[in-house]
């Protein structure tokens, strides 16, 4: 039997991932089938656009309504600026940066490096996300290093979970390495066409110094997601296993489950 390569072992892996687009996604033409609505949730101001900038591209270009939900407004993010200063500068780096990609931005008013995981703030965040409405939601692997991090996947996996399932939800990876861990894609998103945009919005900003700071680690973790599933750049996602599209019967769950 002839032994594959690595080359040929990744390119049949691609295949896989090409046959399962994103919801939405699937092709690009001037107007989609059904308008989705898709929300990003992200810890800090420049977190949704280095996880899945480009997607979030392809999602407003495709005429999705994108919404990207900061959890803090990266109030401890500028050494020797107080709070407010901080929160400031970052609130309008953000503005500048969903211009680029098209996404409307709302802040949850959680504070940077003081994020809480309570029983009122469960309430308060799923009352968020529900008005909302969304199809699909993108947010933060659980296995991060940041604790902002993990305080947005908490409070949207549950909002998922009491709130009956009714949205598609992924994960996407910062950092990888020294934030994200043990991350292994279940989709992958060619972002060719969007990459300047994602690169821009991530350069929006300017007060994190994206080009020594982070846009270095992205820029290969793009060319080797892309490696993996054949393309040149693509950004990858865990699947959140119980989604509507896997056809599994949802319940909803008891009240205090």
């Amino acid at each position: 039997m002839k032994s594959l390569t690595r080359r040929e072992l990744l390119g049949r892996s691609s295949l896989l991932a090409a046959a399962l687009p994103l919801p939405g996604l699937a092709a690009q033409s001037a107007a989609p089938a059904r308008k989705l609505k898709v929300v990003v949730v992200g810890g800090h101001p420049d977190d949704p656009e280095t996880g899945c900038g480009g997607t979030i591209a392809l999602y407003s270009d495709a005429g999705h309504d994108v919404t990207i939900l900061y959890l803090t407004r990266g109030e401890a993010g500028i050494k020797g600026a107080t709070h407010d200063q901080a929160a400031a500068i970052r609130s309008a780096e953000a503005l500048k940066a969903c211009a680029i990609l098209n996404a409307r931005p709302v802040f949850a008013g959680q504070i940077d490096g003081a994020t809480e995981v309570t029983p009122a703030r469960y309430d308060e965040f799923r009352a968020l996300l529900e008005s909302e409405h969304p199809d699909i939601v993108f947010t933060h692997w659980p296995l991060d290093s940041h604790r902002d991090h993990r305080a947005a996947y908490n409070l949207v996996f549950d909002a998922w979970r009491t709130g009956g399932r009714v949205f598609d939800l992924y994960y996407f990876e910062v950092d990888q390495g020294r934030q994200t861990h043990i991350f292994h894609p279940t989709d992958y998103v060619d972002i060719a066409m969007s990459l300047d945009r994602k690169k821009a919005a991530c350069f929006a900003h300017i007060s994190q110094k994206p080009a020594t700071d982070f846009w270095p680690l992205h820029e290969q973790m793009d060319r080797f997601r892309g490696i993996e599933c054949g393309v040149k750049d693509a950004e990858g996602f865990i699947r959140e296993s119980y989604n509507r599209e896997h056809g599994i019967p949802l319940r909803q769950p008891a009240v205090g489950a």
